[in-house]
């Protein structure tokens, strides 16, 4: 759920509220590194794309996939585009034929795995994931992934088991601190959530999407302003004043919100953000 609508733009304080699956990577094109949403095939490396760049990029992509729908980067290339412009079912249809023709590809699976949680399969998503990578060889996007879905499951202590895990393979990676520390805000345990944030954003390297997610869970705490101060850091004021103002009314919503962090859903799954998370 995005306060503010503008499209293709990850970070909004909105987007992580009631988050779902979306990611990301996405947020991504869910291939195993979750890195090409916003560069890609589309060689926009500058600036975000657009709607109309991820349009355009949809039907070149379409078109190079109907001339050889076997061939596995052309699938995912596709699937990327159809994901951002919201076709996600079609997106997942694309990624499973890919699978069947192409069943021992990381790559491959990694991309119909995430399609998967994109359209609420969990329980598929994470059988798909579980082949997508292998204990002698992890891939720690792989690994923030299913911790994602697994979240999304309600199933947040062994959510917590693969973040870590990818953490020993990229240490302070703040796209997975970014989704450790959502998953503590599930918890109820806010403090938690906000030092794992801090500690995401404090590595230079975070994304527009950590910093809101920060936002986020000073808000949910009841920090209104501070949490404004940190959305302004990277949106016009104008969203961020929206985003702190609607997090104030969910959290005035009686039995629902009026409990400060009682987030619903679960931590997206990584996504490449303009700069993932």
């Amino acid at each position: 759920m995005r306060l503010v609508s503008r499209p293709v733009r990850a970070g909004r304080l909105a987007g992580s509220v009631a988050i779902a699956v979306l990611v990301a990577a996405a947020v991504s094109g869910c291939n195993t590194t979750a890195s090409t949403d916003t560069t890609g095939s589309i060689g926009l490396a500058s600036t975000a794309p657009t709607e109309s760049d991820w349009r355009r990029e949809a039907d070149a992509a379409g078109a190079a996939y109907r001339v050889n729908p076997r061939d596995p980067d052309a699938a995912i290339r596709y699937a990327r585009a159809l994901r951002v412009i919201g076709q996600r079912a079609q997106a997942a249809s694309v990624l499973e034929q890919a699978a069947i023709r192409n069943p021992k590809s990381h790559a491959v699976l990694g991309a119909y795995g995430r399609a998967l949680a994109d359209v609420g399969n969990y329980s598929q998503a994470l059988d798909v994931l579980s082949r997508a990578h292998t204990p002698d060889q992890p891939d720690w996007h792989i690994l923030s992934v299913q911790g994602a879905v697994l979240d999304q499951m309600g199933r947040h202590d062994e959510a917590q088991r693969y973040y870590a895990s990818a953490l020993r393979l990229v240490p302070d990676e703040p796209s997975v601190l970014s989704n450790l520390g959502l998953s503590y805000a599930l918890q109820h345990d806010l403090k938690r959530a906000e030092s794992t944030l801090r500690q995401a954003t404090a590595t230079g390297r975070a994304s527009v999407k950590v910093r809101q997610n920060l936002a986020l869970v000073v808000g949910l705490q009841g920090r209104f302003e501070e949490a404004e101060t940190i959305a302004r850091a990277d949106l016009p004021p104008d969203e961020a004043a929206a985003n702190v103002t609607y997090l104030r009314q969910m959290l005035a919503q009686p039995g629902k919100w009026n409990t400060p962090g009682a987030p619903v859903g679960g931590p997206e799954v990584p996504v490449a953000a303009p700069g993932r998370s």
